[in-house]
């Protein structure tokens, strides 16, 4: 029987950091508002990459790390909502970059769930058989989709990419997931709206900034997420306490806190770094592991069982169970 599991993981940012302080000088807040409400202080902005930038600088250094070449790669998912274009892909764009010419590669939209989802279909492709190297990636240029005057929603993103390796196994990693989707509630989290412009269709102005109804999300996430990592456990038959750490979206702070006293976990176990970075849509949670791997918190080969979860516009939310 085949079996998927995570190798190697890596994260890129980029070089341009900006702090509370610098968005003070361009709308009406200040690091006290930011920090209080949201845990952020500062985020990594793009001055000059897209999308498929971030991702190549990922796929490179798994490639580094894990000692493949690029042939051997069989498959490249990149999780994104703000990809370098409709067409052609951000992980097309990002397979020509980095020479994985043996490789189908093709976008996930699931907005900040985007990673967890596109892990959990990178894990069935591995176990279907039919592949033994695959790479999944989330990454965002979230600044460019921004209304830079709107001061609820341009201070809690960044920009950023992080990946992981999945390599074909003779032992069970992936212990459970639970996906879901909630469209009745779409209108809560909104970007990028594209409408009909031609002769024959009612032409309407496109929409490009994101929007958020802020206060439906966050009880949304207090009350949703807690229940859906439960009912992963459930399906592992294990308890939270069981789970050595885990690995939430990093949307915002005073959410990421009320999730351990729901599930009845030791809040150190929930590992954050949103401070630095921002929310960084899909690309938070694999920028977590693998800053977390780098600091040698997690360890691949330890068989630590680490629980990812992420939430967003959708609305999407879900959670996967693995083991190190």
């Amino acid at each position: 029987m085949n079996f998927a599991k995570i190798t190697q993981a890596a994260h890129y940012t980029p070089q341009q950091v900006v702090t509370n302080d610098d968005l003070a000088k361009i709308m009406d807040t200040n690091d006290e508002w930011i920090a209080s409400r949201t845990g952020i202080k500062s985020r990594h902005i793009t001055y000059d990459e897209n999308t498929s930038d971030l991702s190549a600088k990922v796929v490179e250094s798994l490639l580094e790390k894990s000692g493949k070449s690029a042939e051997e790669i069989d498959f490249l998912i990149i999780a994104t909502i703000s990809p370098d274009s409709l067409m052609p892909t951000t992980a097309t764009i990002t397979q020509a970059k980095t020479g994985l010419i043996n490789a189908f590669a093709f976008d996930m939209q699931a907005a900040c769930s985007g990673f967890v989802y596109a892990l959990a279909m990178g894990e069935k492709l591995i176990s279907s058989g039919r592949y033994q190297n695959g790479i999944i990636i989330g990454a965002e240029t979230h600044s460019k989709t921004l209304n830079w005057a709107d001061r609820t929603t341009a201070v809690l993103f960044g920009d950023g990419a992080g990946g992981v390796l999945l390599e074909s196994s003779q032992t069970q990693h992936f212990l459970a997931e639970k996906l879901q989707s909630d469209g009745v509630k779409a209108s809560s989290l909104t970007s990028r709206k594209y409408y009909p412009n031609s002769p024959y269709s009612k032409i309407y102005e496109a929409e490009s900034n994101l929007v958020m109804d802020g206060r439906l999300v966050f009880d949304f996430a207090v009350r949703e997420v807690p229940k859906n990592i439960l009912a992963t456990l459930k399906i592992a038959n294990l308890e939270a306490d069981d789970i050595d750490y885990y690995l939430p979206h990093q949307a915002n702070l005073r959410i990421i806190d009320k999730w351990p006293r729901k599930i009845k976990a030791q809040p150190a176990k929930f590992l954050v770094n949103l401070q630095h970075y921002g929310n960084t849509s899909a690309a938070s949670i694999p920028i977590l592991l693998s800053e977390n791997i780098d600091k040698q918190i997690l360890k691949f080969g330890s068989n630590q069982k680490v629980l990812m979860t992420g939430f967003g516009g959708g609305l999407t939310w879900g959670s996967i169970l693995v083991k190190l």
